[in-house]
């Protein structure tokens, strides 16, 4: 196989490959002809998709909601209720996927002249998901109809409740199923009597929402509930959709690719409220960009349910008035200062544990006094630097004296993390447990904390192995010093949006000679690079200040050396330029 730039061992210990095996100026015999398709084709595209990639519209990739098992006859229900004034109680998780789908779904029942409001259970108190307690407290206040979004798939004791008390419930999830079904309606891809929906297993339990808002819009439209009412832009709600589908990580290949495109332009037309205050707070004056909603909007939604009130994210992105939406964006920008300050603590104190776990094939690692509200991003953190999957649990005091573990997990590709822990549930080793492939979340005995990293060391071992075996850095193009440039930022923009499953675009360049380095903000690196082609860049590697990429940059004054990252474009002076965000460099022999 041949190596970007001869690269095959960088600072990192790791040789610099062409993604998908394509290398640049080889395709003229299967069809590429340019960057664009280039990308496409080193992502897995098949040729036969690569006019609709490139526009990704809707219509293009939206399925006939109808192919998902229990999808009519909920939205025979939901439109029911919307037509006899029922109030509808939408219950979502407290994370960012959570609030966008609770969120949707309010907004299109509302538009449609229902009755409609969100349930968020409180991360600390409640816990994930539908409860016995919360359903039946919803019962007595008169709730009959209750939707859940983001969680329930695994709901059996709290949906038995609410059936036992005269309540309907839906469940509108994309969480691993177990082969029983709660007591409901459940539409959800990854049930495993599913059929033809499936292939749509990728999306995100908002892009699950939006297509139930579809078919709840195409039944009352058949019963003729719009000849005197306006019936809602259903595309006005892709800005949810975009948002909770970047912020929940799911593969942003197909529909969902088309969902974020599309969402980002409903997006820059700022109509929805809660969503530019979001944005004004954030400082994102521009059009929003896929990376936007996962680094900036998105740990603001969910800094409510992490370390404030759960609700505050739904009430933000379903408010229509501009001052409670100014209000709400300020209190959730006040929390995320609160939550990265927790989160910088919680992630030097397990980084600390992880040690311990020598070679096993999944990091678990548990304390006391960590706040659940984080544990998530921290497992996320260490699993960048590890490079195999992690789970962090924090403890608490259980209702019998003893401790209880809360986790989360997150994984690597090619790492079915979700479907390990469901296994460790259906086996008796946790309390509560689930998750999707990237993705898992359980509560555990504390005492058996220890058997569930033995259990998940002998199941994922293999998988763990043959990622690590499979581990480069894969590039999409070389460049010269010089073809650095805004204009290239501006090409690969046209093969985005980019994220989990289709990456975006990394690219080699060189040879650079290292002219000044130094450390900046929170352990950040900075460089100035230099061409003998006479041309000059700025490059980051972020909080890489004791990294071994950050420590080969500190001593690399003078030394010439082949760098590889992502090109970004730089707003923050009075001309555009690029700059290169490092994830590698090799030196030049």
């Amino acid at each position: 196989m041949s190596h970007v730039f001869n690269v095959t061992a960088s600072v990192l210990g790791q040789p610099w490959q062409w993604r998908g095996g394509i290398v640049p100026g080889s395709g003229a015999a299967d069809g590429i002809d340019d960057l664009v398709e280039q990308l496409f084709r080193a992502r897995g595209a098949a040729p036969i998709d690569l006019d609709r990639l490139r526009s990704a519209k809707l219509r293009d990739w939206l399925p006939d909601p109808s192919i998902f098992r229990d999808m009519d006859p909920a939205a025979a229900r939901i439109a029911a209720a919307i037509r006899a004034a029922e109030p509808v109680v939408v219950f979502g998780d407290y994370d960012v996927d959570g609030a966008t789908s609770a969120a949707l779904l309010i907004r299109l029942i509302r538009d449609c002249g229902g009755i409609a409001s969100a349930y968020i259970p409180d991360r600390l108190l409640e816990g994930y998901g539908p409860s016995p307690a919360a359903m039946i407290a919803l019962a007595g206040a008169g709730a009959t109809l209750i939707v859940t979004v983001d969680c329930g798939t695994q709901g059996y004791d709290a949906l038995a409740a609410a059936r036992a008390a005269g309540v309907e419930v839906i469940v509108v999830d994309h969480h691993q199923a177990s082969t029983a079904l709660p007591p409901a309606l459940v539409v959800n891809p990854n049930r495993l009597d599913e059929g033809e929906g499936a292939a749509f297993g990728h999306l995100a339990a908002v892009g699950m929402a939006f297509i139930v808002a579809v078919a709840v819009v195409r039944t009352l439209r058949a019963g003729g509930w719009f000849t005197e009412r306006t019936a809602p832009n259903l595309l006005d709600l892709l800005d949810l959709v975009a948002l909770g589908t970047v912020a929940d990580v799911v593969p942003l290949t197909g529909l969902n690719r088309a969902f974020v495109a599309q969402g980002l332009k409903v997006m820059a037309a700022r109509r929805n409220l809660g969503l530019a205050a979001l944005s004004a707070v954030a400082g994102i004056e521009r059009a929003p960009l896929a990376r936007d909603l996962g680094f900036a909007l998105g740990p603001r939604i969910n800094a409510g349910g992490r370390v404030g009130k759960s609700d505050l994210g739904v009430r933000l992105l379903t408010t229509l008035d501009p001052g409670e939406a100014a209000d709400l964006a300020a209190e959730l920008d006040r929390l995320n200062v609160e939550r990265r300050a927790i989160e910088a603590a919680v992630t030097d104190e397990a980084a600390l544990l992880t040690e311990r776990t020598g070679n096993a094939a999944v990091a678990v690692i548990a304390s006391g006094g960590w706040h659940p509200g984080v544990i998530g991003i921290v497992a996320s953190r260490l699993k960048d630097k590890l490079r195999r999957p992690v789970i962090v649990i924090a403890l608490e005091a259980g209702p019998d004296g003893g401790m209880i573990g809360k986790g989360s997990g997150r994984s690597v590709p090619g790492v079915d993390l979700g479907g390990a822990v469901l296994a460790a549930k259906d086996m008796g080793l946790l309390i509560a447990g689930g998750g999707h492939a990237m993705a898992a979340g359980l509560t555990i005995d504390a005492a058996r904390i220890d058997e569930l990293a033995v259990f998940l060391d002998e199941r994922l071992g293999g998988d763990v192995g043959r990622s690590s075996a499979r581990a480069a850095l894969f590039v999409d193009a070389a460049l010269s010093p010089r073809g650095v440039c805004i204009e290239l930022t501006e090409l690969l923009d046209a093969a985005g949006p980019y994220g989990q499953g289709w990456p975006a675009p990394r690219v080699a360049s060189g040879p650079w000679r290292v002219a000044k380095v130094d450390i900046v903000g929170d352990n950040h690196v900075r460089a100035i690079l230099t061409g003998g082609d006479g041309a000059r860049i700025k490059a980051m590697a972020f909080r890489s200040g004791d990294t071994p990429l950050g420590l080969a940059l500190a001593s690399a004054a003078g030394r010439w050396c082949f760098v590889s990252g992502r090109v970004q474009r730089d707003d923050w002076g009075r001309t555009p330029c690029a700059e290169l965000h490092l994830d590698d460099l090799a030196w030049v022999d």
